[in-house]
């Protein structure tokens, strides 16, 4: 399990002394930061529909980035470990080049409806082994994350949001899914 000495980094230490929260931040390490899901995290990770992908560049550029499935579509494979599909994008690959070069992710999954949000970090593998795309119909890689901190995150500031309509290009049970028209348009 991470402690303070090593989940914050200096510059993390430096805003908390200037604004008298170093006390706090401790105290939430210790009480909410693991290394692990528990049981009821690796439940609401279950239930979820997407999620935001943070990674970074070996020149130390990072990117961003929104992935969705049905929900579930990223598998608790153990306390320590989570795995999820890539599925067909815009080509450019930029999450799944950042991964291979540093390895360095952050997920951030959120329900915007109860509100509740979960940060999980870690490392992550990039995987076009056959085997391991059969788990996931649709995919064109598999990225496999080995936990290193998870923690509930505040969720006051989350605005409170109902979905209204789920997208049509999530591959089915199958792998298909309809193709974008304006890969249409760009294709060469």
């Amino acid at each position: 399990m991470p402690d303070d000495t090593t989940f914050y980094t200096k510059g993390a230490r430096k805003f908390q002394a200037q604004n008298d929260s170093t006390g706090l931040a401790d105290a939430m390490v210790a009480a909410i930061v693991s290394d692990e899901l528990s049981d009821d995290r690796a439940a609401f990770i279950a239930t979820r529909d997407f999620f935001f992908l943070a990674t970074v560049n070996s020149e130390g550029a990072p990117t961003v980035s929104y992935k969705g499935g049905a929900p579930g579509f990223v598998k608790v494979v153990s306390p320590k470990k989570l795995a999820f599909p890539n599925y067909d994008g815009n080509g450019m690959f930029l999450s799944m080049g950042n991964m291979d070069e540093t390895s360095n992710v952050g997920l951030l999954f959120i329900d915007f409806e109860t509100p509740h949000r979960l940060r999980v970090q870690g490392r992550a593998s990039v995987s076009s082994d056959r085997g391991k795309l059969e788990m996931f119909p649709g995919a064109n890689l598999i990225v496999e994350i080995d936990i290193t901190s998870c923690f509930v995150n505040c969720a006051r500031y989350i605005h409170k949001h109902v979905r209204t309509q789920d997208s049509e290009y999530v591959p089915d049970e199958a792998g298909n899914q309809p193709y974008p028209s304006w890969k249409r348009v760009l294709s060469v």
